[in-house]
């Protein structure tokens, strides 16, 4: 299956509880770490949730 790499740009202090653990489950937590995840919807949607606070590099 096919891999996306999401990269975190931005802090989670002051964002809601939902995002901040949106964040936790795709594998972030700090500004600057990336992490390779599985192409799929819920992945996905989880990136999109939080495309303010993270970017998808692949």
């Amino acid at each position: 299956m096919a891999k996306i790499v999401v990269k975190q740009v931005k802090s989670t202090i002051g964002r809601p509880e939902s995002q901040v653990k949106i964040v936790k489950a795709l594998g972030l937590g700090r500004i600057g770490k990336t992490k390779e995840i599985e192409d799929n919807a819920a992945n996905r949607g989880m990136a999109e949730k939080v495309s303010h606070l993270v970017e998808i590099v692949k």
